[in-house]
C-alpha cells in the first residue's frame, strides 16, 4: 500500500469516527430535558400516592406486626 493511499485511508477513517462521535454527542443532549421530566414525574408521583395512602398503608403494617407478635 502506498503512503499516499495510507494517508487517504486514515484520514476517511478519522472522518468517520468524527462523525459518528458528533452524532452520537447530538443525540444525548436531546435526551436530558425527558429525563429530567420522567424524573420529576415519578417523584410528583410518589409523593402524591404516599400522601394519599400512606395513613391506610401504616395502619395495615401496624396490624400486621401485631398479628405476628401476637399482641
Amino acid at each position: 500500500m502506498s503512503t499516499t493511499a495510507l494517508h487517504d485511508l486514515l484520514v476517511r477513517t478519522r472522518t468517520a469516527w468524527g462523525d459518528v462521535i458528533r452524532d452520537v454527542a447530538d443525540d444525548e443532549r436531546g435526551d436530558v430535558p425527558g429525563w429530567v421530566l420522567i424524573t420529576l414525574m415519578s417523584a410528583g408521583l410518589v409523593v402524591l400516592i404516599w400522601a394519599l395512602a400512606g395513613p391506610a398503608l401504616t395502619g395495615l403494617f401496624e396490624r400486621a406486626i401485631s398479628s405476628v407478635n401476637g399482641i
